[in-house]
């Protein structure tokens, strides 16, 4: 039998189809598992309603799990309450940080290049709906920083 702590250590190691250095753990997606007789369930929230990566997300869930030798599992979308940037785990920032996006913040983001406060909002929407664009005025870079939600 399988214990709930395995399958989390298990996910821990399936990244986010759109921000790779980051696990669905990290990014709070995974909000719980249960493991009752043979049976295991995931309960999964979206970034967003509608959000496309979701498809894949249980997809990488289900295969990283059977690989595992978990054969009786059912995944769970749990969208109450919703997602919330505030579950993206801390030690999760840096990883954003160095990834090139600037972990979400309240206010204008910080450039996740080189930590200037002086940025600038170029577009609502960067390369997904719950990121948007933004250059810096110091570096001249261009990045994507976490709306938060």
């Amino acid at each position: 039998m399988v214990s709930e702590a395995q399958i989390w250590a298990w996910l821990e190691d399936v990244p986010d189809p759109e921000i790779p250095v980051l696990s669905l753990v990290d990014l709070g997606v995974i909000r719980g598992v249960e493991v009752c007789d043979e049976k295991v369930v995931v309960k999964v929230t979206p970034t967003y309603s509608g959000c496309p990566a979701t498809t894949i997300i249980n997809l990488d869930i289900e295969t990283k799990l059977h690989a595992m030798g978990v054969q009786n599992l059912h995944l769970k979308q749990q969208i109450s309450p919703p997602w919330s940037t505030d579950w993206i785990k801390p030690e999760a920032h840096e990883k954003l940080r160095r990834y090139g996006i600037a972990p979400p913040k309240a206010g204008s983001p910080n450039c996740p290049r080189c930590g200037s406060a002086n940025t600038e909002l170029l577009s609502q929407f960067g390369s997904t709906p719950c990121k948007s664009h933004y250059k810096c005025s110091d570096c001249l870079e261009p990045f994507d920083a976490f709306k938060c939600l």
